[in-house]
């Protein structure tokens, strides 16, 4: 019979670590020690931090410049939108840094009489996969700055910030790369090819980081439509925005 712990004690500073139902790596909010849930065990692999460098005033700038720049939005976008609800959250992520080849063989039948074509695609990749398996986040979308991350310290985060936990492991991340990364490489395929006959992948695996990277979540309401804009809060960039109908 199995049982489901209810109160984790940190081995490190023996302070209970917080946890909600489904997560299954958690970081200590007081000394900032992650522990794998089902074990009690500390964690082995690197844990990563990446460094918020935004705070209310300059992220709401960052969203003024977004509403002014770029095409098919309203004109008055920046002027008249309101922001009523901002918040910094630190997701948790699997940074999986891998060298992948695919073989395949298929049939270019575009033309008369079909050709069969055979290659390899081989590609480096540090496939970002998301540790929560309820969020919907633009992972494609965001160019994780690897180059900035530091060793975890949860004294560089910001009281008013949410620390999400992992609900994901190292072994379901390597399995939903390998996923992810076949299926985009049947979509760059069918460039090439109408039909796969033969399709393989092979992943070498290079190295793997659990990190934690600073996200700003910005809803804004304009001409009483509520918005959504998701922004990078290392590099103040949007990773997704909800843009309003313009009206002729």
């Amino acid at each position: 019979m199995s049982v489901v712990a209810k109160e984790i004690l940190c081995s490190h500073c023996s302070a209970p670590v917080d946890f909600k139902s489904g997560e299954i790596i958690a970081t200590c909010k007081y000394c900032g020690f992650t522990t794998v849930i089902q074990t009690g065990h500390s964690f082995d692999f690197e844990h990563s931090l990446i460094l918020n460098n935004y705070d209310q005033t300059q992220m709401e700038r960052c969203v003024r410049n977004w509403m002014s720049s770029g095409f098919m939005k309203p004109s008055d976008l920046a002027k008249k939108s309101k922001i009523i609800e901002n918040a910094l959250v630190y997701l948790p992520f699997w940074v999986v840094s891998v060298v992948v080849a695919t073989n395949y063989t298929g049939v270019f039948d575009r033309i008369s009489p079909p050709v069969t074509k055979d290659g390899q695609i081989e590609k480096e990749y540090n496939w970002l996969i998301l540790a929560r398996k309820a969020t919907v986040f633009p992972t494609r979308e965001y160019n994780v700055p690897l180059a900035g991350k530091i060793p975890y310290d949860f004294r560089k985060i910001e009281g008013s910030a949410k620390v999400l936990n992992s609900e994901i492991d190292k072994d379901e991340a390597l399995e939903l790369s390998k996923q992810q990364i076949e299926n985009h490489h049947r979509f760059l395929l069918r460039q090439d090819i109408d039909r796969i006959l033969e399709f393989s992948t092979t992943l070498k695996l290079k190295q793997i980081v659990y990190l934690h990277a600073p996200i700003w979540f910005i809803k804004y309401q304009y001409k009483n439509n509520l918005y959504q804009i998701i922004l990078d809060g290392s590099t103040g960039s949007a990773l997704k925005g909800d843009i309003p109908p313009m009206r002729f």
